[in-house]
């Protein structure tokens, strides 16, 4: 190898240590950053981080955060990300065939991403009345149980930038920030999230959250008609609870691994 082709490698890897660290900074910045903030951030001149940009954006994997400017990550990237689900789904359906058997009601995984909530797995429920929502639907994440639980595992800050967006794209606030967050915190001591008649009229669904092994976000949830849902409420959230703990159980030694 010359010293010009391991110049030409180095320039390689450098070029592609500085594309992660600017996707890195604009991870969970839902409302995105602009090119003066991701060079703030990652400690780089501003044109290195509009070249790099540039590149990204070729690819879709960061697209403009709206009309006024800045960045955020794109669909290709979510696209790569959603892709590599397949094995949160598989590891942790045995615990969700569990729950959904113990209450003979459907039970979702779901994670951040999209814009909202998506739900990249479901065990379907044995009642003849049941909620319905399909694998790749993308719910609101302040209106649904699922959606809450993993916002309170969020910083306050993107807690409210996220409630903010998603409050003005859907015309207006729903209800004032201060009131969100006094119930993200509750949360936050509870482990557990609630939706009553929230998100659609006569559903209700109590949710819980954890890390996965990948650092990702993650919610398990159990919809329910809302009659059946306040009659079972508190076997529901001790089942989710139980649940939650051994799915995070069983994905420790992963999270350990180097």
């Amino acid at each position: 190898m010359t010293v010009t082709e391991t110049a030409a490698g180095r320039g390689g890897i450098q070029a592609i240590a500085r594309a992660a660290s600017v996707l890195r900074a604009l991870k969970n910045q839902r409302a995105g950053l602009s090119l003066a903030q991701i060079a703030a951030r990652t400690g780089m001149p501003r044109s290195t981080v509009q070249r790099i940009a540039g590149a990204l954006a070729a690819e879709r994997l960061v697209i403009a955060a709206g009309p006024e400017g800045g960045l955020r990550l794109g669909p290709e990237l979510h696209a790569l990300a959603e892709a590599g689900q397949v094995d949160m789904v598989e590891i942790t359906r045995p615990y969700l065939d569990k729950l959904s058997a113990e209450t003979g009601e459907t039970v979702d995984l779901a994670m951040p991403g999209g814009g909202g909530l998506v739900f990249i797995g479901k065990i379907p429920g044995t009642q003849r009345l049941r909620a319905v929502s399909s694998v790749g639907d993308v719910f609101p994440m302040t209106t649904t149980a699922n959606g809450k639980a993993c916002l309170a595992l969020m910083a306050n800050a993107e807690v409210e930038a996220i409630a903010k967006a998603e409050w003005k794209s859907r015309g207006g606030r729903r209800r004032g920030i201060e009131k969100f967050m006094a119930e993200i915190r509750a949360i936050r001591k509870s482990g557990v999230a609630y939706d009553e008649d929230e998100h659609t009229e006569g559903i209700s669904a109590v949710g819980a959250a954890f890390h996965g092994a990948d650092g990702g976000i993650y919610a398990v949830s159990v919809p329910a008609p809302t009659a059946r849902f306040a009659r079972s409420r508190a076997k529901l959230t001790g089942a989710i609870l139980r649940a939650r703990d051994e799915i995070t159980a069983a994905l420790a030694p992963a999270r350990r691994r180097p």
